[in-house]
């Protein structure tokens, strides 16, 4: 029996089944998804985007005043410390809490997209105390409220955002003939210049050469940012003065206004190559990693018309047949693994705010692993085992990809048999804890519903006991793909 439209829909494009929740039953349910996401306000930050704004700008302060203190010989590093605490326990906060967006938020679509910008637009929470506190703002401000609009505004928010420019030094870029680097000294940072070209537009099979690099590199001096404040402004004094030529074009100093790094983030975004490059990202994040040329081709031609609608160019991916079609040919990440078995445990919001709270208490990470003592369901720490703990293991911690290039999507990354161990151990782990009155073969018809092969349920049913055969459902061939 082949599987219905809802149940690819829930399984590929939102983050999988879930009890009392009403799949997606035509493409037009997916996309009224994306205007309640847009509008809905995320957990996270936990005080709100102002509130962490004001965070920042007092733990920023406090170490201002600690600097100053150690270059008198007055230092106190408790102080230092104390900072650092608070900056890794909100960011420890925020990641449950990102979890927590993704089970219990009833636009799965809207999360999705989610997530795939922002691994596309790569920031770490661990570069420093102030990432801590910006990438969960960079996520709520940035990524979210844009990622249903214009490519060019996405591309603008994300680009500009505090969060990127201090995760790829471009706050600390000073062009070598400008009046700072002639005065002071400074050098030319081409980090965000060259993820700008090869990862957020042109991408890495688009023909351009280090001498573009290096001109998108010298058009970006002049941003600066106050970190206390996060005011992204522009200082003419750290600008290179002179036009300089990026991918042919020439921009013009203006004496250095500020507007020519603006124009040439427009120019960026409406290039055919960006649209390619764009539209391929997406069918092999939802779709298959063996791109549909015709799929391509009509999400391109969506783009162009519309001038990067990105709501569009999801209708174009949805509304072709391959979006739909049976075979099932991407690996779960480990989040979407994660996500996808708690929805289907239906664990309560409260319960699980609870475990949350319950975290609150303790700092660091240090909750061990499972060893077979299964800690009580309300432990401290239960929540970040499931969830924060189980993720690094499985190799995609929150907020803190390898690379500006995000986290891989391919099925051979999520392959490796020690991350499919790490599944595995979460599986029994969590069954223990979540499942206690849950028959396998009734999560068996949650998760999988119409999709469950027969094979699949006569191996479920022959478990040898309750326990084994709830990890095998989670562990499945047809749950881990989408």
């Amino acid at each position: 029996m082949a599987a219905s439209f809802s149940t690819i829909a829930a399984r590929r494009f939102c983050y999988g089944l879930k009890p009392r929740e009403t799949p997606p039953s035509d493409i037009n349910a997916l996309m009224l998804q994306l205007q309640k996401g847009s509008k809905s306000v995320p957990r996270f930050p936990r005080e709100g985007a102002l509130g962490r704004r004001e965070t920042l700008g007092r733990l920023v302060s406090v170490r201002t005043v600690e600097a100053r203190a150690a270059q008198d010989g007055r230092p106190n590093p408790g102080l230092r410390q104390e900072t650092q605490r608070e900056a890794e326990r909100l960011l420890r906060r925020d990641a449950l809490s990102r979890v927590a967006q993704a089970v219990y938020c009833e636009n799965g679509f809207f999360e999705r997209l989610a997530s795939f910008w922002v691994n596309h637009f790569a920031i770490n929470a661990t570069k420093t105390y102030e990432m801590r506190l910006l990438a969960p703002l960079f996520e709520a401000e940035a990524i979210r409220p844009n990622l249903a609009g214009n490519f060019g505004d996405l591309l603008k928010a994300a680009v500009l955002h505090p969060a990127m420019l201090i995760y790829l030094d471009q706050a600390s870029s000073v062009g070598p003939q400008s009046p700072v680097a002639e005065r002071s000294g400074g050098t030319l940072n081409q980090s965000l210049a060259q993820e700008l070209l090869e990862v957020h537009s042109l991408g890495d099979q688009a023909e351009f050469t280090a001498a573009d690099v290096n001109g998108a590199a010298l058009i970006l001096t002049g941003l600066s940012l106050d970190l206390r404040s996060l005011e992204v402004s522009n200082r003419p004094g750290r600008a290179e003065p002179g036009a300089h030529v990026l991918l042919g074009k020439s921009y013009s100093d203006r004496a250095r206004n500020g507007s020519d790094h603006l124009e040439m983030l427009a120019d960026l975004a409406n290039h055919p190559a960006t649209a390619r490059h764009i539209c391929n990202k997406l069918v092999r994040h939802f779709i298959s990693e063996e791109v549909n040329p015709d799929m391509l081709s009509g999400m391109i031609g969506r783009w162009q018309a519309t001038g990067g609608n990105l709501t569009e160019v999801y209708r174009a991916m949805l509304e072709h047949p391959a979006a739909f079609a049976p075979e099932a040919s991407k690996v779960m990440a480990p989040f979407e693994f994660v996500v996808s078995a708690l929805r289907a445990f239906d664990v309560k919001g409260g319960e699980f705010d609870a475990l949350v709270n319950a975290d609150d208490d303790r700092d660091g990470d240090d909750v061990p692993p499972p060893d077979g003592k299964v800690p009580p369901r309300r432990k401290p720490g239960v929540a970040r085992l499931l969830t924060l703990q189980s993720l690094r293991r499985m190799g995609q911690p929150v907020w803190e990809p390898p690379s500006p290039a995000g986290f891989p999507d391919d099925a051979a990354s999520w392959l490796m048999p020690g991350h499919l161990a790490e599944r595995v151990a979460w599986a029994r782990m969590a069954v223990r804890l979540l499942a206690s009155d849950v028959a396998p073969l009734a999560l068996l018809d949650t998760v999988l519903a119409d999709l469950a092969s027969a094979q699949t349920r006569e191996l479920v049913s022959a478990a040898p006991s309750k326990v084994h055969g709830l990890t095998m459902v989670l562990a499945s061939p047809q749950f881990n793909r989408r």
